[in-house]
């Protein structure tokens, strides 16, 4: 092609990698974006907006029709291929995000269309390009280590915040996460070893995420001079990418975030003296490496994702000048046949392990959150009376729910539209109990807004009758009376979530939905509004009662605060109540025992139980207020928010009774066990379960799965 022609180029596909491919294009002075296109498309119009990208396209097809020279494959793995053939027998060049294809068979086809159709092929193994990886390669291929044996990568991951809808791609196959990270580490592996001859891989899962099945992978591959291990975990913090070649005659080292890369070559010395002496050295390149590395990504002369950017440029230099592509289509197979290998093997374990659970069941009864304090103790109680429930939880749940026969498990998220559907298909009545309590705003979001919008959605459509809608009294406007305020359900909802926090943001959100549904489409559903519930399985000093520091409780105010405790199997009666005899029109229930405890009585209690030598402290209010203030001004100076302000301090210590009359006189319902007998189970369990140390608690979180 002529050295002053500008090819034209289109993006298919406008996820996360598009926005760094457009970025990379707009620097090569030969290349011109002129089109993008993508399934949603709402989000490719987003990404030509924001890199003056002149044209949107329904498909990829179209695209070419206007003219493009070359494309960029840039969508879910399993279309590569299709699309990249597609591409080439409209005679474009092609370079494809990795991994190139799903299997061996695939890369085939692609190389047999572009030789067709005497197009290029590229494929994106930014890690080659990476400035880092280049120069430890470099040392490796001067003989600088000697003959390399060993080649040992780590990289810890995350995915981004997954906030309710179709489940992404990253959590559908359980082999994913290596398709999708663990191509770097074996072409890195076959760059510094040669050819991988053999891969024994171990998916593993510790539950950092619940929506991703193996979150920690340890791979060894035979190489033909050598051996590569490899570690991916969507765990470890802070985030990691290095990795260290080992030789004859040296040790090559090279942390990708941190930027930097060391070589510590045998010396002619005594043991002790090298070793001190490789420290040094080693310590004194890293010193020297890091700040001047940051000043040149200050600077922009390293960008994000830098090996992509120098990929790109070489692949358009290429073009130019007829060279050989920076990565071709069979130099990428044996990566993707190693790789498919290795995913495969995942996936038939994940499908294996979904065959434990349910995809359809006879039960008429759905109980949400069944894992957590109330759920957990809801469906023990409806199973011991003999009522056939399904349970849909997260995560596999405790044996006695597995091997209970009246118990059907569905496992998914709350989040996933199809996935509550199926739980919701075939029932008469849902406890909907589930909603976040600790996490992001991310993960509020989906849980609990996205969630419980998926209920009602699901409901509605399979025309079930009974909705049990388990609310909160963080919903009620708590500053909207003053001191010792008898609160009804008829009381104002909170004007100002936002400033209380994302869970009551969140549940003030979702229960709007609920109410909505009924007022507006016919929603049969009744809500409770819980106290501040306790029981077996938790503690009672939760940070609205007092926070432990060693052998001091620390009590915000004067501890004269009453608190509107439960407890949860007083809950699980009201629940109950509920379904057999509300109308379903949306009346709303407060659930609060009438007996009156302050901090101070149950902090004591406490003490008397569990911590005899324990002090009390109390942090006066004026200095709780001093102090949100003043973070309120370095919020504003900051541009950022603050875990505490003035409005959130006030609504917390706000001082509140609940009458709780209504749910006695159209329930029935009264405290069954009541506050006293209930701190005294709940006490007399809390040092078996919460004496255990850090250690034997993830001993026996690893075991239980």
């Amino acid at each position: 092609m002529p050295l002053d022609a500008r090819l034209r180029v289109g993006l298919v596909g406008a996820g996360y990698i598009s926005e760094f491919h457009a970025r990379a294009v707009r620097r090569v002075p030969n290349a011109r974006l002129v089109g993008v296109t993508d399934s949603v498309t709402s989000r490719a119009a987003s990404l030509a907006e924001r890199f003056d990208i002149p044209s949107v396209f329904p498909t990829m097809e179209a695209m070419i029709n206007e003219g493009v020279d070359v494309i960029h494959v840039l969508t879910p793995p399993e279309t590569h291929a299709q699309l990249a053939i597609a591409a080439l027998k409209n005679s474009c060049h092609v370079l494809v995000e990795k991994p190139l294809a799903i299997n061996a068979e695939e890369v085939d086809c692609i190389s047999a269309a572009a030789a067709a159709a005497q197009k290029s092929v590229c494929v994106n193994h930014s890690l080659l390009y990476d400035r880092f990886v280049s120069k430890a390669l470099g040392l490796v291929r001067s003989g600088a280590i000697g003959v390399p044996l060993s080649f040992d990568y780590f990289r810890s991951c995350e995915y981004p915040p997954y906030c309710g809808g179709p489940l992404p791609i990253h959590y559908q196959n359980g082999g994913y996460p290596f398709l999708d990270q663990g191509v770097h580490a074996l072409y890195l592996a076959e760059s510094f070893l040669g050819a991988i001859e053999d891969v024994r891989a171990y998916h593993g899962t510790y539950g950092g995420d619940s929506n991703l099945l193996f979150d920690e992978w340890r791979v060894a591959a035979q190489c033909q001079r050598g051996t590569a291990n490899i570690q991916i975990s969507w765990n470890v913090r802070p985030l990691q990418s290095w990795f260290v070649v080992q030789g004859t005659e040296g040790v090559l080292r090279a942390n990708l975030f941190a930027m930097w890369v060391t070589h510590s070559p045998r010396l002619p010395l005594p043991k002790a003296p090298a070793r001190a002496l490789q420290a040094m050295s080693e310590g004194l390149s890293i010193c020297a490496q890091v700040p001047a590395n940051i000043a040149r990504f200050a600077c922009k002369k390293i960008v994000q994702y830098d090996g992509l950017h120098s990929l790109v440029a070489a692949f358009y230099r290429a073009l130019q000048t007829g060279a050989a592509m920076p990565v071709p289509a069979d130099q990428a197979r044996s990566t993707v046949y190693w790789t498919n290998r290795v995913s495969q093997e995942a996936d038939a374990a994940k499908i294996e392990f979904q065959a434990q659970f349910q995809s359809g069941g006879a039960a008429k009864v759905l109980v949400t959150g069944a894992t957590g304090l109330i759920g957990r103790h809801l469906v023990r109680h409806l199973s011991q009376n003999g009522i056939r429930v399904r349970i849909f939880v997260r995560r596999p749940p405790p044996p006695e729910f597995i091997n209970d026969c009246n118990i059907e498990v569905f496992l998914g998220d709350l989040g996933d539209p199809a996935a509550v559907d199926r739980a919701v298909a075939g029932t008469e009545l849902v406890y909907h109990v589930g909603a976040t309590m600790k996490g992001s705003a991310y993960d509020h979001e989906r849980g609990t807004v996205c969630g419980t919008k998926n209920i009602v959605e699901s409901v509605l459509r399979h025309h079930v009758q009974r909705l049990v809608y388990i609310s909160s009294l963080s919903c009620l406007h708590a500053t909207a009376s003053g001191r010792g305020a008898v609160v009804t359900e008829d009381w104002p909802v909170e004007p100002s979530p936002t400033k209380r926090g994302t869970y009551t943001q969140a549940k003030t959100e979702a229960e709007k939905i609920v109410r909505d549904a009924v007022r507006d489409r016919h929603l049969r559903a009744v809500l409770l509004r819980p106290g501040r519930v306790f029981g077996p399985g938790m503690t009672v000093l939760t940070p609205e009662v007092a926070r432990r520091m060693g052998n001091f409780f620390v009590i915000l105010g004067d501890g004269t605060r009453e608190l509107p405790l439960v407890y949860v199997d007083d809950v699980v009666n009201a629940i109950v109540l509920a379904a057999e005899k509300s109308q379903f029109d949306g009346s709303v229930f407060h659930i609060v025992d009438r007996t009156h405890i302050t901090q101070n009585q149950l902090v004591r209690s406490y003490i008397l139980k569990n911590a005899k030598k324990a002090n009390v402290i109390h942090v006066p209010v004026v200095f709780l207020y001093s102090l949100a203030l003043g973070l309120e001004v370095l919020s504003k100076v900051l541009s950022r928010s603050v875990p505490l302000s003035i409005y959130r301090l006030k609504s917390a210590l706000a001082r509140m009774q609940f009458d709780c009359s209504r749910a006695e006189r159209e329930l029935g319902w009264k405290p069954r066990v009541g506050i006293a007998s209930g701190l005294q189970e709940t006490m007399a369990a809390e040092p078996a379960t919460y004496s255990h140390n850090g250690l034997e608690r993830v001993q026996e979180r690893l075991a239980a799965k």
